[in-house]
């Protein structure tokens, strides 16, 4: 496949509500339709998914709720976080041009204005063997929507952080631009890439609070490797923490 067969971002598919994008967009893979850079975009997702098996919640024609298909093209499996790296760079700086400033990107991947949450990413993964065949790249972002209900001082929107309405479906379509720009970098740099990832990355270089199972520590931020892996330092000592195995408090 030529490298750029198309613009992330092209087909564009616009529905009025699907139980979710990533499933819309999976099930084109079976069916032969699938092809590098479509994106399925929706003004209501009634059965949105969240990292770790957790369900998104978005109000009807509010938000941006999308999935994008990759085609990972040269890229190997080993590089799969990396490859994750540059889909938060690409939604982090798009929803950072609008906001002013202060989004970070906190581990995993999840879209941070100083210490609400503003979206997240979900990425689903197509492998045959050890072919990385698709990438299903799931964003949600929320825009117009003022009301969280019981998350209401932990999340927040783009309306709320700058007092104005947005139209959706257009910044949508920015969007894919944006980490369309950030996939060709990275297919061309994968330092560059994981450099600029933690420039941006939530609470680095501070001390934070975490939870592993019934233990409460203190620790400080240093970084994510290669893996993915959220890497610390404690008293001087380096520890590494999988995706789901600790929670921030």
């Amino acid at each position: 496949m030529p490298l750029l067969l198309n613009a992330i971002g092209t087909p564009f598919i616009e529905l009025h509500t699907v139980d979710s994008t990533n499933n819309y967009a999976m099930a084109l893979i079976p069916e032969g339709m699938a092809q590098h850079g479509t994106a399925v975009f929706t003004h209501e997702q009634t059965k949105g998914k969240g990292q770790r098996g957790k369900s998104w919640i978005s109000q009807k024609d509010s938000n941006i709720a999308i999935s994008i298909i990759i085609e990972p093209a040269a890229l190997k499996l080993q590089q799969l976080f990396v490859f994750n790296m540059a889909i938060a760079l690409g939604v982090q700086s798009f929803f950072n041009n609008y906001a002013g400033g202060d989004i970070k990107i906190k581990w995993p991947n999840d879209i941070y204005w100083r210490d609400r949450k503003a979206g997240g990413i979900l990425i689903e993964n197509v492998i045959q063997g050890t072919a990385w065949k698709y990438a299903i790249v799931g964003i949600g972002l929320n825009i117009n929507q003022t009301d969280f209900g019981a998350f209401q001082y932990k999340a927040v929107s783009l309306k709320q952080i700058t007092g104005k309405e947005f139209h959706t479906t257009s910044l949508a379509k920015e969007l894919c631009t944006n980490i369309d720009i950030y996939f060709k970098q990275l297919l061309n740099n994968t330092s560059v890439i994981a450099e600029a990832y933690h420039t941006h990355l939530y609470k680095r270089g501070e001390v934070v609070h975490l939870k592993k199972g019934d233990k409460t520590f203190t620790t400080v931020i240093t970084g994510v490797n290669e893996q993915g892996q959220l890497v610390t330092k404690q008293h001087g000592k380096e520890e590494i923490f999988d995706a789901g195995t600790v929670e921030w408090i």
